[in-house]
């Protein structure tokens, strides 16, 4: 048998079981990179065969079997170092770690208890606000007195929340569990102190219910009446507009809404400078002032037209009366003629008297017209109040004058029938007051007899060659007042009786 040479070992072609069964070597952390060597062979090009060296040996399977047992208890020596690296907290920490999660769930737990406080006392803070706004009542001040009692315990329990948040970093790295207990306890009871604080507060703001509903009903009030005055004022403005286009000044009329400009300026500032009520009463009073303006505006015209009419009625009635002034004197002269001085003595002025207000109310009707022309309203409206006045104060003279001659013509010619006139009064009064009763009251027939004997005393005066008849007149006539008088008596009390 002829020897063959024995084939040396290639590592080309690994084995099955070293490929499958050999896990690489994991890096060390922070390990330097190994230097080359100086006299290292290059690098074989590739497609070529390296040089095999010389003292290149056969690896052996004892070798390799030992290689394989060596490499899980490297494997648990490295992996431990690998996931401890960089300065990573620990994975399982333990009670440390539990204690850190129960105070970061109390801090969690007191944060938002203190939003709950705080969110409170804003919308507690705009009720108070408003209620002062509105209402100055003792009621109001207690509620404005107890909310900043109630703000002085609120920053004290959240000055206890926020250094017990300052006290304690949960996030650091060394956090030993009595820290992280101490932190627990202190943001619990942190905690528990804004929730005690929010019960009061929330008790407090239901005790705010009455004054509240009544500001907001105050402030529900505030825009309309704003409004309106706006409105009011716009009005007012357009209807003078609409009044000077028809060539109407209305000076007047335009100073009085000048006037309210500053009120509307009060009312654009706001009730929060200005207070509530007192804009309230303010947008009222405009309202009030704006709407008389406007009325007055769209009146105008009519009124001119007034005025112009009542320039031509006095003018006419002037005239006409002083038409009859001058016929007084002839009525004069008949009853001097053919009565006694008494039935005509007090009329003896009427003449001149009656010429003097004639002329009186012309020149006042001429200053009217100026006025009016002028479109001085009020000045044209005082100046046709006097000519009126003494017009009223002519004409009652001049017709007094007038009616005392048919008068005493109507007695002299007949005094029975003012006679029997006034006999008729004085029976029906004492039927009256004896109606129902035996005897009359004597507070009704003591007057009732007075006037029976001063009847009879007037007729007396008849007689004789120059009997006054003017006094029978006068007489009878207070005689039928007197009777009137007690008749208006009897018919009061028996109407209270009934």
């Amino acid at each position: 048998m002829t020897a063959t040479p024995a084939e040396p070992y290639t590592p080309s072609a690994p084995s099955a079981r070293h490929t499958h069964s050999r896990a690489p070597r994991p890096e060390p952390h922070n390990r330097a990179p190994r230097p080359e060597p100086h006299n290292r062979a290059p690098r074989p090009e590739p497609g070529s065969r390296a040089p095999r060296p010389e003292s290149y040996r056969r690896r052996s399977p004892v070798r390799d079997a030992v290689a394989l047992l060596a490499l899980p208890l490297l494997a648990a020596l490295v992996l431990p170092a690998a996931f401890a690296g960089g300065g990573t907290r620990r994975w399982f920490g333990g009670r440390a770690e539990g204690q850190r999660a129960e105070a970061q769930a109390a801090k969690d737990a007191a944060a938002a208890a203190f939003y709950e406080l705080d969110t409170a006392q804003r919308d507690l803070r705009i009720s108070i606000e408003t209620i002062t706004a509105v209402d100055d009542s003792p009621g109001a001040r207690r509620a404005a007195d107890g909310f900043a009692a109630l703000g002085r315990r609120i920053d004290e329990v959240s000055h206890q929340y926020i250094n017990a948040v300052d006290a304690h970093d949960l996030d650091r790295d060394d956090l030993e569990a009595s820290a992280a207990s101490r932190a627990r306890a202190e943001l619990t009871a942190a905690k528990e102190e804004l929730g005690r604080v929010k019960q009061e507060l929330d008790r407090f703001a239901q005790g705010l219910g009455p004054l509240l509903g009544t500001a907001e009903t105050q402030l529900a009030r505030l825009v309309p009446a704003v409004e309106r005055a706006r409105q009011g004022l716009l009005a007012a403005s357009n209807a003078l507009d609409a009044v000077r286009g028809s060539g109407l000044k209305a000076d007047d009329l335009a100073a009085r809404l000048a006037a309210l400009a500053p009120e509307l300026t009060k009312l654009n500032q706001g009730a929060g400078q200005h207070g509530v009520r007192e804009t309230l009463e303010r947008a009222d009073r405009v309202v009030r002032e704006a709407e008389a303006v406007r009325a007055e505006a769209e009146r105008l015209p009519e009124k001119a037209a007034e005025i112009d009419h009542r320039l031509v009625s006095l003018r006419t009635r002037a005239e006409a009366l002083g038409t009859r002034a001058g016929q007084v004197p002839q009525v004069l002269s008949e009853l001097r003629r053919r009565f006694v001085a008494a039935c005509w003595q007090d009329l003896q002025q009427v003449p001149d008297q009656a010429a003097r207000d004639v002329e009186q109310a012309q020149l006042k009707l001429r200053e009217a017209r100026a006025a009016r022309d002028e479109q001085r309203w009020p000045d044209a409206t005082s100046l046709l109040s006097t000519v009126r006045a003494l017009l009223n104060h002519t004409d009652e003279a001049v017709s007094a004058a007038g009616d005392r001659l048919r008068r005493l013509n109507a007695v002299q010619k007949d005094p029975q029938q003012e006679i029997d006139r006034t006999r008729f009064a004085i029976r029906d009064a004492q039927r009256l007051a004896m109606t129902g009763r035996s005897t009359p009251e004597p507070r009704h027939a003591r007057p009732l007899d007075d006037s029976v004997g001063r009847l009879d005393r007037a007729i007396a005066t008849l007689e004789g060659r120059h009997p006054d008849y003017w006094h029978f007149l006068t007489e009878t006539e207070a005689v039928r007042q007197n009777v009137g008088r007690v008749v208006d008596l009897i018919r009061k009390e028996r109407g209270a009786g009934a």
